[in-house]
């Protein structure tokens, strides 16, 4: 069972730092699906989940936002205006996971899954919206190429916040929807989105597993082994980010969305 977790670790914080998801969204279905069919993950149910999912979350991040702040991909000033948001948003989820049971928790977090995922299919604001005609101005360098875009502070903070509650919630690390939400809402180039969504989930991770361990839900004898495989696979798909294009990047978050949003509702269902 050990060396289980240890590949799981692996693979979901690999596919998680690919996307700036942080992992959570591959690891919560994945021991779901385990507790419900295997013995020996009798132990799982919302809030060892949660609870487990933040913690490897920060070593995940950790991995990531080194490699992502050596290539200078990360957006520090617009990362500390969501952690504003959403480390009192995180607090607040953490204190309401505790009320969900494990069907109704599935079915929710599939339901978040798959509309997170259509978001993709709203056409994206330009830069000569109104929307950004205020805001925090951004310049960046990635290979060569400038990227300028700006930030509304008011709606990153609220974004952010919401952001932050479900992530403490479901253990989702915030990604999966503070990166749609940057590419898409905000036009932020999907490279910046995925580095600086990893260096908002490390710092909220700690916040959020903090409040999970505080409630007691973080069951240590089992979150240990996770955490290796978490590091190791964070600084790979950091790795691997970089090869992709943006468009690559974008495809490849919309289809692991739909696909983790369809299990999830099947298994919340039955």
């Amino acid at each position: 069972m050990f060396l289980v977790m240890l590949i799981i670790g692996i693979v979901t914080a690999l596919v998680g730092s690919i996307a700036g998801l942080g992992g959570g969204v591959i690891l919560v279905p994945v021991l779901l699906f385990l507790g419900d069919h295997f013995v020996s993950f009798d132990w799982v149910n919302p809030q060892s989940i949660v609870g487990i999912s933040l913690v490897v979350m920060i070593f995940t991040g950790m991995s990531s936002v080194i490699s992502y702040m050596k290539h200078q991909r990360v957006d520090e000033k617009i990362g500390l205006v969501f952690l504003f948001g959403s480390i009192p948003g995180g607090i607040l989820g953490a204190w309401l996971n505790q009320f969900f049971e494990t069907d109704g928790f599935s079915l929710f977090f599939g339901i978040v899954m798959i509309a997170v995922s259509l978001l993709f299919f709203i056409p994206r604001r330009t830069a000569g919206h109104s929307l950004f005609k205020t805001g925090i101005e951004r310049e960046k360098v990635i290979d060569g190429t400038v990227y300028k875009y700006r930030m509304p502070f008011v709606v990153g903070l609220i974004l952010s916040f919401a952001v932050g509650m479900l992530s403490g919630l479901l253990g989702i690390g915030g990604g999966s929807l503070m990166v749609p939400a940057m590419i898409l809402l905000l036009n932020i180039p999907p490279h910046i989105a995925t580095a600086t969504s990893m260096f908002m989930i490390f710092f909220a991770s700690i916040t959020s597993s903090s409040a999970h361990i505080i409630l007691g839900h973080v069951d240590w004898s089992h979150t240990l082994w996770f955490i290796p495989g978490a590091y190791l696979g964070g600084m790979l798909g950091a790795w691997i980010n970089r090869l992709l294009d943006g468009q690559a990047v974008e495809k490849f978050l919309r289809v692991l969305l739909v696909l983790i949003g369809i299990r999830l509702i099947w298994q919340g269902l039955g």
